[in-house]
């Protein structure tokens, strides 16, 4: 029997949502193996005085598959 487990995470970054939940995944991987599915929940962002967006994050969902022991 095959266990999927899913994980919710929040990646950020300076440069855009797209490097946000790369960044995300990345993180994860080294601590959670076979990763084998990504969802994008939802993304926001954090905007200064003059209207540029300076922070992007991204809250994801991390599908992996569980090892029998």
């Amino acid at each position: 029997m095959t266990v999927i487990k899913v994980v919710e995470l929040v990646g950020d970054s300076n440069t855009g949502w797209e490097d946000a939940i790369q960044l995300a995944v990345k993180e994860a991987s080294e601590t959670i193996r076979n990763i084998s599915g990504v969802e994008i929940k939802n993304m926001t962002g954090t905007v200064d005085a003059e209207g540029n967006i300076v922070e992007y994050k991204a809250n994801v969902e991390l599908a992996f598959r569980v090892e029998n022991t």
